[in-house]
C-alpha cells in the first residue's frame, strides 16, 4: 500500500483503491487536490497500464463534503480562491473521464456539493444504505454551479425532475432514493467496509471484461463529449503543477 498525508493507494487484486483517508470532511481544498490527482496518476501510471478499475472511497462519516470554503474565505479574494478551486476540479473530473480503466465511486458516508458531482463523475456509483445523503449544497450555500458540474449533473441524473430536486430544491437524497431515481446503481447495506467491499466486487468483475482500457476512455469522452470538451484543456498537468 502506498499512503499520503490525505490518500491512500492499495491494490486488491486487478482493482486499485484510493481512499480518502481520516475521519474529517475531506473537504476539497488545494492538498486534497493535489493528493487525489497524484492518486489517478499513479494508478495510470501502474505497471499493466490500462488494466483493472478503479474504485473511489473515504473512511469516516464523509465521502467529501464539498469544497474548503473556509480556506476560500481565509484569503484576501476568495472569488479567486473560489474560482481556482473550480479550476482544480474541473482537472480532476478531466483526470477520472480520461482514466484508461472502468471507475466506481464507493460512496461510503455523506456527498455533498462538488463531492456529489466527484462521485457523479465516475461511470457506476455503490452508495452506502445507511447512512449519507447526495447533496448539490451550492443552493442553499449561495454558491453557482460551474458550467462543467451542471453538464456533469444534466449527463448523470437521467430525470428531470431528480435533477431539480437536486439541484434546485437541494434536495438530501438517501441511498434507496437516488437508487430508486437511477442516480446511483446501488444501495449497500452494512459499514463503510461493506461498501468498498461491493464496489470492488462491481470493479472487479468489470475488470475481468479484459476491455482495452484506452477504448474505455475515448467511449467515455464520446458518450459525455459536451461535459468532455469543458474540461479535456484542464486535465493532464502534473499535480504539483496543479496546485492551488
Amino acid at each position: 500500500m502506498a499512503t499520503g498525508n490525505l490518500c491512500a493507494v492499495e491494490r486488491r487484486g486487478r482493482v486499485h483503491v484510493i481512499t480518502l483517508t481520516g475521519a474529517g470532511e475531506h473537504r476539497l481544498g488545494p492538498a486534497l487536490f493535489s493528493a487525489i490527482r497524484s492518486a489517478v496518476a499513479a494508478v495510470r501510471a501502474s505497471p499493466g497500464g490500462g488494466a483493472g478499475a478503479l474504485v473511489l472511497a473515504a473512511e469516516g462519516k464523509f465521502f467529501c463534503n464539498g469544497y474548503d470554503l473556509a480556506w476560500a474565505r481565509a484569503g484576501p479574494a476568495p472569488a479567486d480562491r473560489l474560482s481556482a478551486m473550480r479550476a482544480a476540479f474541473r482537472a480532476l473530473v478531466a483526470d477520472v473521464l480520461a482514466l484508461p480503466m472502468p471507475t466506481v465511486a464507493a460512496v461510503t458516508g455523506h456527498a455533498a456539493g462538488s463531492g456529489c458531482a466527484l462521485a457523479l463523475a465516475h461511470d457506476t456509483v455503490v452508495m452506502r444504505a445507511s447512512r449519507g445523503f447526495l447533496y448539490m449544497s451550492e443552493v442553499d450555500a449561495g454558491i453557482k454551479i460551474a458550467d462543467f458540474v451542471g453538464e456533469l449533473i444534466r449527463q448523470k441524473v437521467p430525470d428531470a425532475a431528480a435533477r431539480r430536486d437536486l439541484v434546485m430544491k437541494g434536495e438530501k437524497m438517501t441511498a434507496a432514493e437516488a437508487s430508486r431515481r437511477g442516480i446511483v446503481d446501488a444501495a449497500v447495506d452494512g459499514g463503510v467496509e461493506d461498501v468498498v467491499a461491493a464496489a470492488v466486487a462491481v470493479a472487479e468483475d468489470l475488470a475481468a471484461r479484459g476491455w482495452d482500457g484506452e477504448a474505455v476512455a475515448e467511449m467515455r469522452k464520446a458518450t459525455w463529449p459536451a461535459l468532455w470538451s469543458m474540461v479535456k484543456d484542464y486535465g493532464g498537468a502534473a499535480p504539483e503543477r496543479a496546485r492551488l
